[in-house]
């Protein structure tokens, strides 16, 4: 296949062509500088595919922001639009001019000062809590740069990790989360605080099983999509897994689904390597 061929089939993926969507452009005024960490690690496909992944299934083991999604989106019928309207957040706000980033961040604002609900016990949610907004933000930073250490091609060292995470919080402090960690220690912390909020049940092995069962219309990419989510899965952390009842890849087949993903990434790299008449 061409590169243009797959550059063009990637920006379908990403971009909602019915509504005029076109890929985000790099912009000199952007948030970030060209030489931030969060320029390099959100800018990889198959990093940020696997980890966005990754990250949705590590949200809804919290009963609030599965309500929250359950109640007020059409995510089931419509998986692709949500993670599109994901990844086109992310972009903006890392890419963006900063006047189109600031304008999304204020659209999500809007959006989650609408959603607002109660959980089966009772117990009221909003999704404009800071310290739920903290758990999606902290969910989607330490899947995608652990995605990017395992299928980038240049890992992080300890400080640009700590870097990546205090760009990243400015975005989660301007969409009202709060506590926002600055640093993978502080991540890895406020995860291990959060655990006793989580919780699985029917629903969150239902949009898993959404997730992961989901056939790209291109019957080619198919074997891609399965091998990207069980890239995904095996980035879990252990005990997220067993909440969701998901398996890691067997030791024997592991090579295949890394090399398959590694593969991907070069690939993806090389097609997004230069300009595409």
């Amino acid at each position: 296949m061409a590169k243009g061929d797959i550059v063009a089939r990637v920006r379908q993926l990403f971009n909602d062509q019915e509504k005029g969507e076109r890929p985000v452009e790099r912009s000199a005024n952007a948030l970030f500088a060209s030489t931030s960490m969060i320029w390099r690690v959100h800018g990889d496909v198959t990093s940020m595919m696997v980890g966005g992944i990754s990250a949705l299934l590590l949200q809804m083991l919290h009963p609030a922001v599965l309500a929250g999604v359950w109640d007020h989106s059409n995510f089931r019928s419509d998986m692709l639009g949500r993670l599109r309207r994901t990844a086109r957040f992310i972009a903006l706000t890392t890419y963006g001019d900063r006047e189109l980033a600031n304008a999304a961040i204020e659209r999500v604002r809007a959006v989650h000062s609408t959603v607002a609900g109660v959980l089966a016990d009772a117990t009221a949610y909003r999704a404009d809590d800071p310290a739920l907004l903290a758990w999606v933000h902290v969910s989607e930073a330490t899947s995608f740069l652990n995605a990017w250490q395992h299928y980038g091609d240049r890992p992080l060292s300890l400080a640009q990790q700590d870097r990546y995470f205090a760009e990243f919080a400015r975005v989660a402090i301007a969409v009202g989360a709060d506590p926002v960690p600055t640093s993978r220690a502080a991540a890895l912390d406020l995860i291990g605080s959060m655990r006793a909020s989580l919780h699985a049940d029917a629903r969150t092995r239902e949009v898993s099983r959404l997730v992961l069962e989901h056939r790209p219309d291109n019957p080619l990419a198919i074997p891609l999509y399965a091998m990207t989510a069980q890239a995904a899965v095996d980035l879990l952390p252990a005990w997220a897994r067993r909440m969701h009842g998901l398996n890691r890849t067997p030791a024997l087949l592991r090579p295949v689904v890394t090399g398959g993903a590694l593969g991907l990434a070069s690939t993806l790299r090389w097609a997004f390597s230069e300009p595409v008449a």
